[in-house]
C-alpha cells in the first residue's frame, strides 16, 4: 500500500495483508463474494471469513493456502499476494511462535503444487527461546 505507514503490531500487519488480498481480488475483477470464492477455490463462508479478517488469530492455515495455490486458474496477482503472505508468515512477521511457524512451514513443504518452488522460505531461528521449569506443566 503506497503511502501507508507500516503497522507496528504483528496481528495488525497480518490483518493488513489479508485486506491487501481482498483489494487484489477486487482489482483483478472479482467483486462479488461468489466471484471471490470461485477465484480462490473456497466456499463462500470461508472466503467471507478470510476477507473480513474474522479468522482466528492464527491467520490463513497451510491447508487453505495449499487449496488456493493448487487452483490452476488462480489469478496471477492473487497468487503473488498469497505467496507474499506465506513468505512473511514463515519469516515470523505475524507473531506466531516457533512451534506454529515450524508446523506451518512443514505443512507447506509437503506441497505438490507447481507453486512449491516459489515459496523459498526465509531461514528463521524458530527454536524455543526458553525452557519450562521442571515444576511447570
Amino acid at each position: 500500500m503506497p503511502g501507508s505507514r507500516e503497522p507496528s503490531d504483528a496481528k495488525e500487519r497480518q490483518v493488513c495483508k489479508l485486506r491487501e488480498l481482498a483489494d487484489t481480488l477486487v482489482t483483478a475483477g472479482f467483486v462479488s463474494l461468489d466471484e471471490q470464492a470461485n477465484a480462490l477455490g473456497l466456499s463462500r463462508s470461508t472466503t467471507w471469513t478470510i476477507l473480513k479478517a474474522n479468522h482466528k488469530n492464527y491467520g490463513l492455515s497451510a491447508v487453505l493456502i495449499k487449496r488456493m495455490l493448487a487452483k490452476p486458474d488462480l489469478n496471477a496477482r492473487v497468487r503473488a499476494k498469497l505467496i507474499e503472505y506465506v513468505r512473511e508468515r514463515a519469516a515470523g512477521r505475524y507473531g506466531h511462535n516457533g512451534t506454529q511457524l515450524r508446523r506451518f512451514i512443514q505443512l507447506l513443504a509437503g506441497m505438490t503444487s507447481a507453486d512449491a518452488h516459489a515459496l523459498e522460505f526465509v531461514k528463521v531461528d524458530v527454536s524455543p527461546r526458553t525452557r519450562r521449569s521442571a515444576g511447570r506443566h
